[in-house]
């Protein structure tokens, strides 16, 4: 055995899944990123880990391994619970088989909640201790950061802050819900609604297009509108915009903190900060790992 004061994160997204091997300082020693498999069923895709582990960790020199999954875990962070993109992905043990194959403590979360913890250890949340991280991407998710630690609730699914209500009469949600944040924000949403990508909306607002400009004020006021409830429940100190769409947080942060200003109490909004993500795609990777070493301090 190594050292032993290393982790390994692990982020498993839809077309990568991306490892790293962190010593505890949060400082990477060496990362890698492959293909998901198509489709990616449970038993494709833990075959890949496993195999992925093995490479990038041959001295064996990590004690735990964090995994973040697109979709909520149970409360203990064993189960896989369901991941609405991924074929046959119910109540999955991914902790267990994974462990059983390194046999390393192994703890699974949301990746929403990763790239949360990721931002509040190493990225733009690194000064606050209460804090929301939003996620503008394919869906839009979230993570709760109180008093330094995710807040998962009772039964682990908390922080599903992309399917909170915006427009009760909007678009249907997988959900179940209809007009979530969700509806309005992601991706998908943006295609649905103008029939551009964000990328491309994004670089005709850098040329001043006006139809790009209005689309991402419109855009900042249904973000800020959306933020006004969550900031009433939990006032944090400091709310992290993430996701693919938050690469033209520029053009949209205004509009949204505007809105925030005139809906929201100065009481409940006290030096509040909207600051863009600082890690980009690897704060899922990143906040996974920090959720098994804190598995390692919980049992030490």
């Amino acid at each position: 055995m190594g050292s032993g004061k290393e982790v390994i994160g692990i982020d498993v997204g839809g077309t990568a899944i991306k490892l790293g091997r962190f010593r505890f300082n949060g400082s990477c020693v060496q990362s890698l990123s492959v293909a998901t498999p198509q489709p990616p069923t449970p038993e494709a895709v833990m075959a890949v880990i496993v195999d992925a582990i093995a490479q990038l960790d041959p001295q064996q020199q990590a004690i735990a391994i964090g995994i973040g999954t697109p979709g909520p875990s149970d409360a203990a962070g064993r189960i896989a619970k369901i991941a609405i993109n991924f074929k046959g992905w119910y109540d999955v043990p991914l902790a267990n088989y994974i462990e059983m194959k390194t046999g390393k403590p192994t703890i699974v979360a949301n990746d929403a909640n990763c790239a949360g913890l990721g931002e509040a250890w190493l990225g733009a949340g690194r000064r606050f201790k209460n804090l929301i991280m939003l996620t503008l991407g394919t869906g839009v998710g979230g993570a709760i950061i109180i008093d330094g630690k995710l807040f998962i609730g009772h039964q682990g699914a908390a922080g599903e802050l992309g399917l909170i209500t915006l427009n009760p009469h909007g678009f249907a949600c997988n959900s179940g819900n209809q007009g979530s944040l969700e509806q309005h924000l992601s991706i998908t949403a943006i295609r649905r609604h103008t029939g551009k990508d964000p990328n491309e909306l994004g670089a005709l607002a850098k040329v001043g297009e006006p139809n790009a400009l209005t689309f991402w004020q419109k855009y900042g006021k249904d973000l800020g509108i959306g933020l006004t409830s969550l900031i009433y429940v939990l006032t944090p100190e400091a709310i992290v915009i993430g996701g693919g769409v938050s690469a033209s947080a520029e053009f949209f942060l205004p509009s949204a903190k505007a809105e925030i200003q005139q809906r929201v109490l100065p009481t409940s909004r006290y030096d509040l900060q909207i600051l863009p993500a600082e890690l980009g795609n690897n704060a899922g990777m990143v906040g996974a790992a920090k959720l098994a070493l804190l598995k390692v301090k919980n049992e030490e």
